[in-house]
């Protein structure tokens, strides 16, 4: 009894001197009782196969790496490198944090988020005082801004290893993707205006080849700045920032796109996310007791469900009163009469009021409202619903960095696209939801096509339009 008491303790130290040298760390435990328990281990492999048996799982976070030597080179730096990006909801400035002083922690992030947002709806709203180009070139700004954040994190991680060009190409393809998207909107609306310089219609024309020739560039230039020992490390780089573009970039454009079918298609849905993104913050710090997610703790079912019905309501009243302005609802459009963009139109029927019936029974009752509420309804539910997944998104990134914030631009929110991450995602469904619904064919989109052909093409469409025209009796014969 003795002996067979021996040899189990024997293997018991075996095991224990293995799992010390494979592991290389002091932070898991071993569950003796486990093994004493177990009358089955006759090898050291019985290790491998009874694993779960051997870790105590209530000392072992699920996401810890047993092993410091199975950890990729750059999460060994991780936590290292977290240290060395700015945490915004951290930093107070000095008037504030001396003001403030008095207050238990949890006020004091709550007044001081209070102020910030209070700046950022005011700076828009002068935003949207100033007029289209005013949102476009702010929706530029947040999005070079936004690419910047990101790109940080993962040069912070990565330049460790010293690789060459890393953020010269990412800003590169940066400018090359901007002059992209933003050339295929710009044509796309204005091409009217556009076609009129004689020195741009070479750009209009071969806008697409002359894009890809410059991505060609970039191409070739992270080809030739391989190095040898970090090929997967630099192709990891490379998947980084095109990620980077197609969240951050795209996006804007999609919100371009959106602004030119009229401003309210813009300024409603960003407020509505607003409005969640305030009114989820409140209930839950008010009501929240039930956590909604892991990635988020602080995000509770309280503030999810007020934050939705909040939004609800406040994009039904909004939209009522955008839609009485056709600064508002008009697309932007280049008019050759006046021979400048004019937001002047004669608003289409989703903004002119519209009598609606209700039958209950035998009883019917008649009201009048705007039909663009319905689809605003539509709006606020998508961004109550859908649109914190673009936060939950954005806070398993953070997470995976072991960071807290993007950046330290604006004290108590992080940095900007801490304050744009859902709006994104929303910006992507209001552009469907346009073309999918809404969109019809633009005469100003057809213009720059026709006056991109060549004179006989223009002649032909002339004749044939003229001679359809002619023979439906719309237009008199001369």
């Amino acid at each position: 009894m003795s002996d067979s008491s021996d040899k189990l303790s024997e293997q018991e130290q075996e095991l224990r001197r293995r799992n010390i040298n494979n592991l290389g760390s002091g932070d898991l435990q071993i569950n003796s009782a486990s093994i004493n328990n177990d009358k089955n281990i006759n090898t050291p492999n019985a290790y491998d196969s009874d694993k779960e048996n051997l870790i105590d799982n209530e000392t072992v976070d699920s996401d810890h790496i047993d092993s410091e030597e199975e950890k990729l080179p750059e999460e060994k730096y991780v936590d290292e490198l977290a240290k060395k990006l700015p945490q915004g909801t951290d930093k107070t400035p000095e008037v504030l944090d001396s003001a403030l002083k008095g207050l238990p922690d949890r006020w004091k992030n709550w007044v001081i988020r209070g102020i910030f947002t209070f700046i950022m709806i005011s700076g828009f709203c002068m935003m949207i005082a100033g007029g289209p180009l005013a949102l476009m070139i702010t929706t530029l700004a947040v999005q070079v801004k936004c690419f910047q954040e990101i790109i940080s994190i993962g040069y912070q991680v990565y330049r460790i290893h010293g690789l060459p060009w890393f953020r010269s190409l990412s800003w590169y393809f940066l400018v090359t993707s901007n002059y992209f998207f933003y050339g295929e909107n710009l044509f796309d609306y204005l091409g009217v205006l556009f076609s009129r310089v004689e020195s741009l219609r070479f750009l209009i024309t071969y806008h697409r080849f002359i894009s890809f020739c410059l991505y060609c560039i970039g191409f070739v230039w992270f080809v030739l700045s391989l190095v040898k020992k970090y090929y997967m490390k630099q192709f990891s780089l490379f998947a980084w920032t095109h990620v980077a573009l197609l969240i951050v970039v795209t996006q804007s454009y999609l919100i371009i796109q959106n602004i030119f079918e009229g401003m309210i298609w813009f300024i409603v849905p960003v407020m509505m996310i607003v409005c969640n993104d305030v009114m989820a913050y409140m209930f839950g710090f008010f009501f929240g007791k039930t956590p909604l997610i892991k990635l988020s703790p602080k995000k509770t079912w309280e503030g999810f469900i007020g934050g939705g019905f909040a939004t609800v309501i406040f994009g039904v009243v909004f939209s009522y009163f955008l839609c009485r302005y056709q600064y508002f609802v008009c697309p932007i459009e280049y008019s050759e009469t006046a021979g400048k963009i004019v937001l002047d139109c004669e608003p289409s029927y989703l903004f002119r009021p519209q009598e609606y019936g209700i039958r209950i029974g035998k009883t019917e009752t008649v009201f009048t409202m705007y039909p663009f509420l319905l689809h605003s309804l539509s709006l606020s539910i998508f961004s109550s619903v859908i649109g914190p997944f673009g936060g939950f998104f954005a806070s398993g990134f953070k997470r995976a960095f072991k960071i807290k914030d993007f950046g330290a631009m604006i004290p108590g929110h992080g940095g900007i696209m801490d304050r744009f991450d859902c709006q994104f995602l929303m910006a992507t469904f209001v552009n469907v939801y346009i073309s999918s619904f809404i969109r019809t064919a633009s005469p100003q989109k057809l213009l720059a096509q026709v006056y991109n052909l060549k004179p006989e093409q223009q002649l032909q469409l002339f004749h044939s339009l003229k001679e359809n025209l002619q023979n439906r009796n719309i237009l008199e014969l001369s």
